[in-house]
């Protein structure tokens, strides 16, 4: 697989280039500044009217449901593997990037969702809700960009089958699993391309499949039913251990963090006058950290939007709010943890073998850093870590499918038999996930990621006018809200 993993790794240092990183940053500077601040000044509100009662306008869900099923998308396998990932490839620096990316992804999620109910349309026949940034393509910047709308949804299709959906979250389920029943891949079911395959890994990929097609062939409905219930669950248990982590630590967190602001700016390489390495290591620290951030938080990558285009709201406004607490709650709450647990065991566990340390990767070096720093026989971290992970994992799995449904929708004009037959092809890849390397699957989604990225900010930036305009005009009706 490092032939594979080379040639991955190759495109992913194109799509996520410079310039993207550029645009995704720059589009979250211009939706705050449009918006006047909104995730500094409306916070309060927006984490109030997540419980809000109140239930108008057309759609299918309320807003809590709606904010679930994004969040059970987003909190997955980025917030336990994807930190460890961007750690051990970037440095403790990478976790300062999510950090910064996430401050201004918290504009770009409120944009893109409040655009997303302005401009859904909504079925005359079934009241049937059709929404997400191919319309607030299609109808805000006009039928001439028809085509940067279509480029989205058939990436977003590509997203949720080959990469972010499916692949990354049932491999790091099976990692989990087999790291917990079998360490030491002692019962081997079979061996392929050289690569050894517990039967801990094999079990655990067919039972996933199993209660993933469950649910995914119920639709929507049984979706947002089941996120609703586990996403609050399984962020309870985490947010648990991480406060533990902190808590048992506490000492040790302002190192961690001078460590974290060190390695982002790489200060100690320019100390020692080595100019050409600290660029690599800022841009190193730079791409996997905002692009691991985009895959946990989704900001800016189009795919909450169309979760959010099915609330029962007539105020776009008030749902866009709801949605960009998610990405506090993903990356400014729960990758910290991730990350802070991580910085604190040591570099020993994520450098590699060459300097000195172990080369940890995904939930091998995130499992290790928990028992680490938590003490005891670590056995029991491991178990509850496990948990959290197939939890996390499995309503990714089922977010991702409504999400890449939508976009084979766009793509067919309604039609549901390829719609049907597409959801049959997600749980086969969900079935083969386990069976890719760690590093492979993750770059692939990152590609993904950066594809759906940018005809989606592109939009964002081309309608800041009327991001800024309709958040003016909601304020001045409503100076403190409505909740």
């Amino acid at each position: 697989m490092n032939g594979l993993d080379a040639f991955l790794n190759a495109i992913d240092d194109v799509v996520w280039g410079i310039p993207t990183i550029v645009l995704i940053l720059a589009t979250g500077l211009l939706m705050t500044i449009a918006c006047r601040g909104i995730q500094f000044t409306k916070s309060k509100l927006a984490f109030k009217s997540i419980f809000s009662k109140k239930v108008s306008g057309h759609g299918e869900l309320t807003g809590f449901a709606a904010l679930c099923t994004a969040l059970s998308a987003t909190i997955g396998t980025g917030n336990i593997v994807g930190v460890a990932t961007a750690i051990a490839a970037g440095g403790p620096g990478a976790l300062f990037w999510m950090w910064f990316a996430a401050i201004l992804g918290t504009a770009t999620k409120y944009a893109e969702c409040m655009l997303a109910i302005k401009y859904r349309e909504v079925d005359p026949n079934d009241g049937h809700v059709l929404g997400g940034p191919f319309y607030t393509i299609e109808k805000g910047m006009g039928a001439n960009w028809k085509w940067l709308a279509v480029l989205f949804a058939l990436f977003g299709a590509m997203a949720g089958m080959m990469g972010i959906g499916t692949t990354t979250q049932i491999n790091g389920i099976t990692s989990a699993i087999n790291n917990v029943f079998d360490p030491q891949n002692a019962h081997i079911a079979f061996e392929f391309a050289g690569t050894s395959y517990s039967w801990a890994t094999v079990i655990g990929g067919i039972v996933i499949t199993f209660f993933s097609g469950l649910v995914i062939i119920g639709g929507l409905k049984r979706i947002s039913k089941v996120a609703s219930i586990v996403v609050p669950f399984m962020a309870f248990i985490y947010v648990f251990l991480g406060l533990s982590v902190i808590i048992m630590n506490v000492t040790e967190i302002p190192a961690a963090f001078a460590l974290i602001f060190k390695s982002a700016f790489g200060y100690k390489a320019l100390a020692g006058g080595a100019m050409g390495f600290v660029f690599k290591q800022i841009t190193d620290a730079m791409q996997k950290g905002i692009a691991r951030g985009i895959f946990s938080n989704e900001a800016g990558l189009g795919s909450a939007p169309i979760a959010a285009s099915a609330v029962q709201t007539d105020e776009p406004v008030e749902q866009g709010m709801v949605n960009m607490t998610g990405t506090i709650i993903d990356t400014l709450i729960i990758c910290t943890m991730t990350g802070l647990a991580i910085v604190i065991a040591g570099a020993d566990l994520w450098n590699s073998p060459e300097i000195g340390g172990q080369g940890l990767k995904g939930v091998a070096l995130t499992s290790a850093a928990f028992s680490k720093v938590l003490g005891g026989d670590g056995v029991s971290v491991q178990f509850f870590l496990m948990l959290c992970l197939i939890f996390f994992a499995f309503t990714t799995i089922l977010g991702w499918d409504y999400y890449s449904e939508k976009c084979l929708e766009y793509l067919t004009k309604g039609k549901m038999g390829p719609v049907k037959a597409y959801r049959w092809l997600y749980i086969l890849a969900v079935a083969i996930g386990p069976y890719f390397t760690v590093n492979a699957v993750f770059t692939i989604a990152d590609i993904t990621n950066g594809l759906m990225a940018i005809p989606n900010c592109i939009s964002l930036i081309v309608l800041s006018g009327v991001v800024a305009k309709t958040t003016k005009d909601y304020f001045d009706r409503n100076p403190n809200g409505r909740l």
